[in-house]
């Protein structure tokens, strides 16, 4: 492989990152919602990571409201593309890009930080409950001395 270009041949199998992606990582059910509460400013498209034709759509309010049917139509049907000119297939957003958050060491590091900010709390609750009680103990003791 030294001294060409990879080919989709010299990827291992299996190896999904080799291949790029078929679908839009976005979601097509936001940005459906997106296009139906403000798709004549052209929301979807913000969304989508068309910001240049969504300002055009903001302005014209939808081609007059034609732009945005035709969007709509295309958002249903599953062939809108997105900013990258990825096909917004799935009603949900992509698993895999949230899967490598969830393994990242930032996110290994913040659980550990938050266990432990866990215990704190269970020991400082645990040292407020002792105090009550003996601020508690207290002021009976006070009462029946002076009763």
């Amino acid at each position: 492989m030294t001294g060409r270009y990879p080919t989709h041949y010299d990827s291992v199998e299996g190896d999904e990152r080799a291949l790029p992606p078929t679908s839009s990582a976005r979601s097509r059910g936001v940005a459906l919602i997106l296009g139906v509460l403000g798709g004549v400013f052209g929301l979807h498209r913000f969304y989508a990571g068309r910001t240049e034709s969504g300002i055009w759509m903001a302005v014209t309010l939808g081609g007059l409201g034609m732009w945005w049917l035709y969007d709509m139509v295309l958002l249903i049907a599953g062939e809108f593309r997105d900013g990258d000119g990825l096909l917004m297939r799935e009603w949900e957003p992509a698993a895999s890009s949230g899967r490598a958050a969830i393994d990242s060491p930032q996110t290994a590091q913040l659980a550990e930080r938050l266990e432990q900010l866990e215990q704190q709390l269970s020991e400082l609750s645990e040292r407020m409950d002792f105090t009550e009680r003996l601020l508690t103990q207290q002021k009976d003791r006070d009462r029946l001395g002076k009763g």
